[in-house]
Order: structure tokens, then sequence, then C-alpha cells
């Protein structure tokens, strides 16, 4: 089960290897291909530090980058500390002064280290990584990524136009439904627009069928964010998670809760007494079941029901939320971590060198044949996954017209009593049981951004 992330920032933790190195600077003509010629011809040796968690992912696609780098890279040798409890590790590391070049650990992971390091400015301005040509490539890091990637509260935490991260590793969200029941000559049509989206809900309650079901009520981030940037776009949903009281006071974001609300009166009957951690797996089988048609989760959906029984012919497909309105944006939110060069590194101009190439092909193909599925978010991503046409039809919906959603609330001293996360997410349960209306909830949503707010001026 994907664990509940809280509101500044959703990331899985995986393991990160990297590499940096004192006194060269990027090479930003395009001709550096990965090389450093320069000042560690025949200097001394340069350890490369890279702290990570050692998470789901595992270590062997690390090795191999670090070993591909350490190729290219005469006199430079890359030391990976990898662990399950790294910010136990790390946080005596950075106080002593023994900072690693290049940390990987996701926002809002155990022990709050990142979270106290974006709160104390800790991390390195890195924009420049995004002006940097990928190694043995054309294209600059910029436009290597996918659009959304960098403009977000993730990578630029201070609304100052820098970057202090950079994003890895990704996983978009939808709705997944079985396309042996659901799609174009199906028994039910994929939805283009919420209207439509209702209607299907009518449509299939006539034949027993419940529209949506949902894991616990956690797995609404994606939905509840992807949803807001439908109703007012990029610019007012940054405003949103900085705790605007104004934006959240609009008539557009209103409706787009009314709108879930209308969404939760075709939930499965079931759904809010097994929206636990003891039994959200009997939600998930509802829709292998064909009990309902839709359920909002992310692209480990599939592997953490590979076991569970389905009706014949059951096929996964995944689809972003139905826009709005006719020809409207449609977004899909994306899961994704970070890492990130700390104010303490001794090589920061090699780590961003390392970070670059993690962007390229060549990495990203190791990553993801080593590195258990793990994608890098980059055009054309899904070209690197021959053969596993599941993880192609997941990882194409950008490509077929879907916008990325991303990001989340920015880091804010916290008020006793006032959860953001219980606000906005776990009344969702209360929502579908009919013991609180979309509109209450909606209001009590504007006052704990209020709260919050007010004690951050």
């Amino acid at each position: 089960m994907k664990k509940l992330f809280t509101i500044f920032v959703l990331a899985f933790v995986l393991v990160l290897g990297a590499c940096s190195s004192a006194n060269n600077t990027p090479n930003n003509d395009g001709n550096n291909n990965g090389n450093n010629n320069g000042d560690n011809n025949g200097a001394e040796k340069v350890v490369l530090k890279i702290t990570g968690l050692d998470g789901g992912y595992g270590r062997e696609h690390w090795d191999e980058l670090a070993a591909k780098f350490e190729a290219a890279h005469e006199g430079v040798t890359v030391e990976l500390e990898l662990a399950q409890n790294i910010h136990e590790v790390l946080r005596p590391q950075i106080q002593a002064g023994n900072t690693p070049d290049i940390i990987y650990l996701s926002v809002n992971s155990e022990g709050g280290l990142v979270d106290t390091m974006v709160r104390e400015k800790q991390l390195e301005d890195i924009s420049a990584l995004y002006e940097m040509t990928v190694p043995n490539e054309s294209v600059t890091v910029g436009e290597k990524l996918l659009p959304g990637f960098v403009e977000n509260l993730i990578i630029s935490p201070y609304g100052d136009g820098k970057s202090y991260m950079a994003p890895l590793f990704y996983s978009p969200t939808g709705l997944f439904y079985n396309a042996d029941l659901v799609g174009e000559g199906k028994t039910y049509e994929v939805p283009e627009t919420f209207e439509e989206f209702l209607a299907l809900g009518q449509q299939a309650a006539g034949d027993g069928v419940a529209l949506v079901t949902y894991p616990t009520a956690g797995y609404f981030d994606g939905f509840i964010f992807s949803i807001l940037n439908m109703a007012v776009g990029p610019e007012e949903f940054a405003k949103l998670m900085n705790y605007d009281v104004e934006a959240w006071q609009s008539e557009d974001v209103k409706d787009a809760f009314i709108k879930v609300g209308e969404m939760l009166e075709y939930v499965h009957e079931n759904t809010v007494s097994q929206a636990n951690g003891n039994d959200f797996v009997k939600n998930q089988q509802m829709v292998l079941d064909n009990d309902a048609l839709f359920i909002p989760n992310g692209t480990w959906l599939p592997g953490e029901m590979a076991d569970a029984p389905r009706v014949d012919g059951f096929e996964w497909g995944m689809t972003a939320l139905p826009a709005l309105e006719v020809g409207g944006d449609r977004y899909a939110l994306s899961f994704f971590e970070q890492a990130y060069v700390p104010t303490g590194a001794k090589n920061k101009d090699l780590a961003l060198e390392f970070l670059a190439y993690l962007y390229s092909d060549e990495a990203a193909q190791i990553i993801y044949d080593k590195g258990k599925g793990a994608v890098q978010p980059i055009v054309g991503s899904e070209n690197l996954m021959e053969g596993d046409e599941l993880n192609q039809t997941f990882y194409s919906i950008y490509s077929d017209g879907a916008k990325a959603a991303l990001g989340g609330f920015a880091a804010v001293e916290s008020v006793e009593g006032v959860n953001i996360a219980d606000v906005l997410f776990e009344q969702i349960n209360a929502v579908a049981n009919k013991t609180v209306s979309a509109e209450s909830w909606y209001d009590s949503v504007v006052d704990a951004i209020g709260t919050l707010a007010e004690q951050n001026q």
C-alpha cells in the first residue's frame, strides 16, 4: 500500500547514487559528453560522496551508474553510502561538517531531515543544471525533462525563480480500470469530461456497478491536486499551495469540491468501511471483479494486485481525470523523488555533471532495467520500456495529452490542532458517507488554510 503522504509532497523514497568533484565548472557548450578532462587529469584523486536511502528499487542501478561516471571522469572515485535509516546516519554527519556532495532523500521522508534542510535553506541553487547539455546528447537537461517537473514548489520551494532540487523517478497517478470493460467499443466508454463521468455513474448504477471506489481517503491526494489544476490552472494552483486564502475562496475551487462530492454519489457502498490499512485491498479488488469501474491509484497498483483473482479477460487501463469542460485540460498528478546538492558540499560542480548524466538515455535505461522499473521524468521515457506494454501504457499518459500536476503545499511551520492532510483528504470518507456535505468540507479546508496562513505570516 502506498504510504499516506502528508501534505508537503509526495514522494517515494529510494536510493541515490551520485558524484561530484572540486574545481570543475559545468561545461554547457554541448561538447563535454559527460567527460571531465580538465583539472582532474594528473591531479589528486577526488572522492565523490553520495548519500541516499536504501529503498525499494535497490542499489544495483546506482552502482552501475557510479561505475559509468567514474570511467568517464579520470581521477574520480564515487563513494556511495546508502542505508534504510539514512536520515539518522546523515544528520550527525552534516552537523559535524562531513557533508556529502549529493543527497538522495525525498521531501517529507521519515525523520523530517529534508524538510528541515529546506526550511533552513541548506540547499544549493542548482538552476544551472537545467541549462547543461545532457552528456553525449544534443539537448539540455531542461529540454529533456517532461513539462512541469522543474516549475513546481518541490524543485523551487522559495518562490525566488531558482531551482534547488533535481526531479528523479516519477510515477503518474490516475483512474485505473478494466480495459476489457471500459474503452472504445466496450460496455462503457472512457469519459472525456466530468459531465460524461457523472452520466457514466448513472449508467453503471443501472447495471449494479459503482462508478468509483478508492483504497483509502489518502489516495485522493492525486485526484484533488489534479482537479484543482484543472479548475484554476497551474499559476493559481501554486497560490493554493502557498496558503493564499483569497485563491482558496474562489468559486472555481469551491465548484471543484462540489464536483468531487457529486462523483462520490456513485461510490461503492462498501468502500468507506474498507478504506483502512487492513482492508484497502478489498476496495482495489472491486475493480478486478467489475464491481466498480474506476479507482484512483498509482502505477504500483498492478504489481500490488498481481496475485489477486480477476474476471476473465481483465486488462489494466489508466486515464487522466476527465476535463471539467469540453476541450479543457486534463491532469494527472505524478509522484517523483528528488536529489540535491547541500550547501556544505565540497564538489558542487561535478555534482551537477553527475545529475545531468542521470537524464541521459543511457542512464535512464540502466535505471529502468536494474532499478526495478524506476522511470526518469524525461521525454520518451516510455520508449525505454521495450516489451513492457503495461508500463508503456501508463507512462504514455502525458504523451497522450494529459498535463502533469506536480508538487504540494509549501513548507510552513505546523499549527497545533491543524492537519491540512486530514482536513483535505480524510474528510472524503464523511462526504462519501453523507455525514458531511461537499460544501461543508470545502469550508473547513478554507478555514484550515486561513489558520495556517495567519500563523505563518
